[in-house]
């Protein structure tokens, strides 16, 4: 498979962004609203955006059920910041209400850094991307608290007062990041997942 067909769940947050970040990093990439559409890629990103919002569309949509199948099945999927909640198996100081896809045994707490004036920059170093510590976007974003046995921590902040907190993690065919790469200009994390979805 030189070229994956990688979705992303195009229902709200940033997904254009997303969709030239893939195609930069080589894959074909296309949105995904629907469950035929979901039915015709190999991998899925879920966007940064409002977690609350995108888990009351995934349910509007009907796209709750074909997701969480999809994810049994072992579908490469790739969360940033609301999309890291979204594959969260417990969240912190979301409303009760919400629900995700709960694929990565993790706990996530939600808006964790501050508001969005809180918004910063900082560099992470991320194991199995090459290039030294990427330049990375915390926008209203989570961080993980907890990772179960079968979770690898793959990035946390090297500086600044969140020092040491985990933003980056992988299980299996699961991968999620706290931060936003697509708004970075650097494809090193979409082709990181691109490599992903081409393995499996």
């Amino acid at each position: 498979m030189s070229r994956p067909t990688i979705g992303v769940l195009a229902l709200q947050g940033d997904v254009r962004e997303h969709l030239a970040a893939l195609t930069v990093a080589g894959a074909d990439a296309r949105p995904v609203r629907r469950p035929d559409e979901l039915d015709a890629v190999d991998g899925l990103v879920i966007p940064g955006g409002e977690s609350t919002t995108i888990s009351k569309l995934v349910d509007i949509f009907e796209l709750r059920e074909p997701i969480d199948k999809r994810i049994a099945d072992g579908m490469p999927v790739y969360g940033s910041c609301a999309g890291m909640i979204m594959l969260a198996s417990e969240v912190l100081d979301g409303r009760a209400d919400q629900r995700g896809f709960a694929g990565i045994d993790m706990t996530v707490r939600r808006n964790a850094f501050g508001r969005q004036v809180d918004s910063f920059e900082a560099p992470v170093e991320i194991t199995g991307v090459a290039g030294g510590g990427f330049h990375a976007v915390f926008i209203r974003a989570p961080w993980v608290e907890r990772v179960g046995a079968g979770v690898e921590v793959i990035g946390t902040v090297t500086g600044g007062p969140a020092a040491e907190r985990i933003v980056a993690v992988r299980q299996g065919n699961l991968l999620a990041t706290s931060f936003h790469p697509e708004l970075t200009g650097d494809p090193r994390v979409h082709a990181y997942f691109v490599e992903l979805a081409r393995a499996a």
